[in-house]
């Protein structure tokens, strides 16, 4: 069942008698437990038409290299083999997504497209609402509770939106199906990509190729699932008390998959709650709470990605000791090559450099430090979304400019006033040694790095 409260009409345009039904496959890169497609399937089976997937498959995304398109290839590779196996057409080009889904739509009786939050993605949506003759139709697949379901505003912290999603959280609780649909007649032709070998098409992309693959994360919805499985099987138990010690791998590594929607998190809280953990209660509160939290904060706040999206008295008390003295002031080139006093922070760069994700813990700590270390806090900011978006499978992501926020205060309250930060919270390493062992998780991620 999709509840009517995931869809939403783009436009005000009359459904054609064209040739097929589109689905622009854009957020929601997976076949499994994706409303979109679901929807996409109903209508065609309701005009009694094929349905073409098309994905626009664009070089020049901001801040994306070759680290981030072998991921996503991986899991378009599973994709297609998906959609081939239940008789779906899938188009995939080298062309801007709204440009391609413009083109695509030319013969189309209606085109459905999956729900986004950040800026560019938005931009897409509109202008191809604006620039084609049949309906855009949007679904909403990549939270568990629609974002505009749960709040009309911006929300304060997760105190005043948690609330809000627990009231709604059992209608939308719904397991999905996917429905039988048409098998492809269409005999028209398509240009598309070969992805049947990615890393093959890889080599023929213009992209930066200055940050390499990472190495142990490898992307598609089955690989997303056997992480899902081992947590459940080995982890969650110890979730609670063990998610905060980068030493010992207790989190999911569900981040990259839901980025890349490679993976429901409907699907995941459906499976989460079949358990009897007592673990469960702690990690949906990371899964529903905090990430449609930072849904919310990219979707009704224009600045998510700048140090003006910061609320007022965060920014203020910040500027008020801007001009504090600190001991060490690093640039970004030192920073990058994790070249700092610090051996911890050092480690946490190199971990996020080498394999593509940085324990969310470390995390914290990583982005504290960078604003006590920079001339400004506009300076510190710059430099960590720089960071994030180009070394982080799961940069470029509400829950990452959500993330390098909170480190300013965002979501939080104010604290103690001290130098440099004012009221926002601070970190240091005592603290890192209250809660692990930092030297060993020093060694491990240069040893690790070593070897690489």
């Amino acid at each position: 069942m999709i509840q009517n409260e995931r869809i939403k009409f783009l436009n005000d345009k009359k459904e054609k008698n064209g040739d097929y039904v589109l689905y622009w496959m854009q957020a929601s890169q997976r076949t499994e437990y994706n409303h979109a497609l679901e929807y996409s399937i109903i209508k065609a089976n309701s005009l009694k038409k094929p349905i073409v997937v098309f994905f626009g498959l664009t070089e020049k995304f901001p801040n994306a290299n070759l680290r981030n398109f072998s991921f996503m290839l991986e899991g378009l590779y599973e994709v297609g083999k998906s959609l081939k196996d239940i008789g779906i057409k899938f188009v995939i080009q080298n062309i801007s997504p709204e440009i391609g889904a413009i083109e695509m739509s030319n013969d189309a009786s209606i085109v459905v497209v999956d729900k986004v939050y950040q800026r560019i993605e938005r931009h897409w949506r509109n202008y191809v609402a604006n620039n084609i003759d049949c309906p855009l139709i949007e679904i909403e697949t990549n939270t568990v509770v629609p974002v505009e379901e749960v709040s009309k505003k911006e929300e304060y912290a997760a105190a005043t939106i948690r609330p809000k999603i627990n009231k709604l959280l059992n209608y939308f609780l719904l397991p999905l199906e996917l429905t039988n649909s048409l098998k492809s007649s269409l005999s028209m032709g398509f240009d598309s990509l070969n992805i049947e070998d990615p890393e093959e098409l890889i080599k023929y992309l213009k992209i930066d190729r200055s940050v390499k693959v990472a190495p142990n994360l490898f992307g598609g919805t089955s690989e997303a699932k056997s992480h899902l499985d081992s947590f459940i099987k080995n982890k969650i138990d110890r979730y609670d008390d063990l998610r905060n010690n980068p030493n010992l791998d207790y989190l999911s590594n569900m981040s990259p998959y839901l980025h890349f929607g490679q993976i429901s998190p409907l699907y995941i809280v459906l499976k989460i709650i079949q358990t009897e953990s007592s673990g469960k209660e702690s990690y949906l509160e990371e899964l529903i709470v905090r990430r449609e939290l930072s849904m919310n904060y990219v979707y009704y706040n224009p600045n998510y990605d700048s140090y003006k999206g910061l609320p007022d008295w965060c920014r203020r008390t910040l500027e008020f000791h801007e001009k504090d003295p600190r001991d060490y002031i690093y640039s970004l080139k030192e920073l990058e090559n994790a070249n700092t006093h610090d051996p911890y922070w050092n480690a946490a760069q190199k971990e996020m450099i080498y394999t593509g994700k940085m324990h969310g813990y470390m995390r914290m700590y990583w982005g504290k430090k960078v604003i006590e270390w920079s001339k400004s806090p506009i300076d510190a900011y710059k430099i960590l979304i720089h960071l994030n978006d180009k070394y982080e499978l799961d940069g470029r992501d509400a829950n990452g400019y959500t993330g390098v926020a909170w480190c300013f205060g965002k979501h939080d309250r104010p604290w103690a006033e001290r130098k440099i930060f004012g009221n926002i919270r601070y970190m240091n390493d005592k603290g890192l040694k209250r809660k692990f062992d930092p030297d060993a998780y020093a060694k491990k991620i240069n040893d690790h790095s070593t070897n690489i």
